[in-house]
């Protein structure tokens, strides 16, 4: 494991997630090895420990379970990804007339499989070249949050994005779940007015193995770090991490919102590793550039697993989402940011949206972001205009009330039981330590396996 990640506590929930070093190998499910987790009862020294998918928090997702006891399960085979691939290959060589695509099985179709298709629904006249080359718009988004959350970027996320990019100078850019923006970089490639820039997709999403090549997609799993087509699709990533001609290499990631930040943290440290060792001169300090697209109040827990990203004030909104849109007000605002390892103040935001400099701050923030000169900070994260309270010595909400009785603001309508419970030891009660330095035993302090 990567020694900078410093794994964020999450024992509030009581279920923690345990990073395995050395070589035991968990088993695994269709989604690629499993993931190891230990759940802790109150006042219980020990917790019993058991695998579980790594992208699937809902079991009617994958079912896989097993204690970490137990005999190693074999894991199921997909066996999707070859059929894709070789579809992919001939679908392109057909004429236009001949392209078809089933609405109801997401699939592409070859003229021996119309007839067991013909009941359902299909689109043939209008499965055009500009069509295919957006792929996002043929297939329906699979929107479990837990799992795909496949929230698409709106066309204003995703120019802005890509005009940051080249404006940064890097001509190859890692998509880690984020199609849409893969989709884009090609469609300007093909339009030739800027400098061309090389894209690689890894997604949890086999479909998109229908639209491109082997060295364009690989069907990836960020929980885990694991790639369906083995060696072949490391080998690609790996062609794509090196930065040959100095062409410099960014990745961008939006992973689902309801998905574990340790897990997804370990992947992208494994990620950045590779890239270190594929481009070792000059970069014996550096980091990987990175984008990592994600709400706001995640903000703690990233900054623990990687303490130099910061997070921008930019919006992120999505086409297919509800409520995070552009140009709402208040606390409808999206609550998507980008965190990001690059200096904040390179990271030009749009003046036309309202957007600013502060040179106290050095980096661009949101209108309503005002600085606070007792905070010495812009310290608003929702996008409204937060006041500070001289009691609490620190910026709030506006909603926001100071409770005597809570020693602390809250909302104004909430249950009042004297101070703040300080946080402490899950397992033994005790408010002096956490439960990874339990005096109480190993398996109390969460040991890794």
């Amino acid at each position: 494991m990567d020694t900078r990640v410093n794994m964020p506590d999450e024992e509030s929930f009581g279920i923690e997630v345990i990073i395995q070093e050395g070589d035991k190998k968990a088993p695994s499910c269709p989604h690629g090895p499993t993931l190891l987790f230990e759940k802790v009862c109150p006042g219980e020294p020990a917790g019993r420990r058991f695998y579980a998918c790594s992208a699937c928090r809902d079991r009617k997702d994958c079912n896989f379970f097993q204690w970490e006891d137990d005999k190693v399960r074999h894991p199921a085979s997909l066996g999707k990804k070859v059929v894709l691939l070789t579809r992919f290959l001939e679908f392109v060589s057909l004429p236009l007339e001949q392209k078809r695509f089933c609405q109801d099985c997401h699939l592409l179709l070859l003229p021996p499989e119309w007839t067991a298709h013909s009941s359902h629904r299909a689109l043939s006249d209008d499965i055009t070249v500009a069509r295919l080359r957006r792929p996002s718009l043929l297939l329906r988004p699979l929107e479990n949050k837990k799992s795909n959350a496949q929230f698409l970027f709106a066309d204003r996320s995703c120019h802005f994005l890509l005009d940051l990019l080249a404006g940064l100078g890097f001509r190859k850019v890692l998509c880690v779940g984020t199609p849409r923006l893969h989709e884009l970089i090609k469609i300007r490639n093909l339009e030739g007015k800027e400098a061309p820039v090389r894209s690689l997709l890894l997604d949890i999403d086999f479909r998109y193995a229908q639209f491109y090549s082997e060295d364009e997609f690989c069907h990836y799993n960020m929980f885990n770090h694991h790639f369906f087509n083995g060696k072949t699709a490391r080998g690609v990533l790996n062609a794509f991490l090196r930065e040959v001609g100095g062409a410099k290499v960014v990745m961008v990631t939006d992973p689902p919102f309801g998905g574990l930040v340790k897990p997804l943290a370990h992947s992208f440290s494994q990620i950045f590793d590779a890239w270190k060792a594929l481009n070792p001169s000059g970069n014996a300090e550096g980091e990987m550039p990175m984008f990592w697209i994600f709400p706001y109040f995640f903000e703690s827990r990233i900054l623990e697993c990687f303490p130099t990203f910061s997070m921008l004030d930019y919006q992120v909104d999505y086409d297919n989402h509800p409520l995070y849109k552009h140009g709402k007000t208040g606390r409808k605002q999206s609550p998507v940011r980008l965190f990001t390892n690059l200096p904040p103040r390179d990271v030009v935001l749009p003046e036309q949206e309202g957007y600013r400099f502060c040179a106290v701050c050095e980096r661009y923030v949101s209108p309503g972001n005002k600085h606070c000169p007792a905070c010495d900070a812009c310290t608003s994260k929702d996008g409204r205009e937060w006041r500070h309270c001289e009691l609490c010595s620190k910026c709030v909400k506006p909603t926001w009330l100071h409770c005597p009785a809570c020693q602390r603001c809250t909302l104004p309508a909430h249950p009042c039981g004297g101070s703040e419970v300080q946080p402490g030891c899950f397992a033994c009660g005790s408010p002096g330590h956490k439960r990874r330095a339990c005096p109480c035993g190993s398996r109390a302090r969460g040991a890794r396996g």
